[in-house]
């Protein structure tokens, strides 16, 4: 009977992770784990040399709650799409980075993702007639450091076209009395027919899509009025022919009796571009 000189273990135990075989695995990072979970080496050392080696199970224990979560976090993070994961350690940076800004955006009183917009997150606003409706309205109270009469309930759409038209069309049309320092709202969400009109289309104030604006507050104090101050020339006539294009509906005073008094600005899609009056 030969006599057994010693036995050398050399073992390699690991927690496992999948319980899935090594070979079938499609897990890259957990595939190292599962390798060396297949079992310990046992050289055994006999008279004439070593001779034979031994594939054996390793004993099996509980796990402890820390080597659970370590196995969970291999998974995710092997598999779960950063993109898509709802778990923030799984975002690569860019993608927290971007996630952090719109939360202090939303902190700081921004809206539709625009600092320059201030206000409040309405939501869904449900019309009371078929037609009306806000599906992601907003509280707005100020534009670009411009403060608005009375906060405007109005879609991002139309929130950032009258930033665009403030910046772009009503300060510089204002530049030798500006700054224009206050928008005043004459009318912005609501569930009506056209200029009032039994029997009308629905408005698009009744979509979020519009906004009234009646005058305009410099810092001085003074106040330019459509109602008063309308001449056909002027800051008046320049921020109502910058508001073209950017808005697709403009109305005013010369476009018909239901506009003497203010600037109507919509978003509606026509056929043949944007209209103008």
């Amino acid at each position: 009977m030969r006599r057994l000189a010693g036995i050398l273990l050399i073992a390699s135990i690991s927690l496992p992770v999948m319980a899935d075989t090594p070979e079938t695995s499609l897990r890259p990072v957990a595939r190292t784990e599962r390798a060396k979970l297949a079992g310990a080496t046992v050289l055994v050392d006999t008279d004439a040399g070593i001779s034979e080696v031994v594939r054996m199970r390793p004993p099996v224990r509980p796990l402890s709650e820390q080597e659970q979560e370590m196995i969970d976090l291999s998974e995710r993070v092997a598999f779960v799409s950063p993109e898509q994961s709802m778990r923030p350690w799984a975002r690569p940076p860019r993608v927290e980075q971007k996630a952090m800004a719109q939360r202090r955006l939303r902190r700081q009183g921004a809206v539709c993702g625009d600092i320059e917009l201030q206000g409040d997150e309405v939501g869904r606003v449900p019309g009371r007639i078929k037609g009306c409706g806000v599906k992601n309205a907003v509280r707005l109270r100020s534009v670009s450091g411009v403060k608005l009469s009375q906060a405007a309930l109005i879609n991002c759409k139309t929130a950032s076209a009258l930033k665009n038209w403030v910046d772009k069309g009503v300060q510089p049309a204002f530049a030798k009395k500006g700054p224009v320092v206050e928008l005043r709202v004459a009318a912005h969400y609501a569930c009506r027919p056209r200029n009032n009109q039994r029997g009308a289309k629905i408005s698009e104030h009744g979509r979020g899509n519009a906004i009234d604006i009646s005058g305009f507050v410099m810092q001085s104090g003074e106040v330019v009025t459509v109602i008063e101050d309308w001449t056909g020339k002027g800051p008046l006539n320049a921020s109502h022919r910058a508001a073209c294009g950017t808005f697709k509906t403009v109305l005013g005073p010369r476009s018909d009796r239901f506009h003497q008094d203010h600037f109507h600005l919509d978003m509606a899609n026509h056929r043949g571009g944007a209209y103008c009056r």
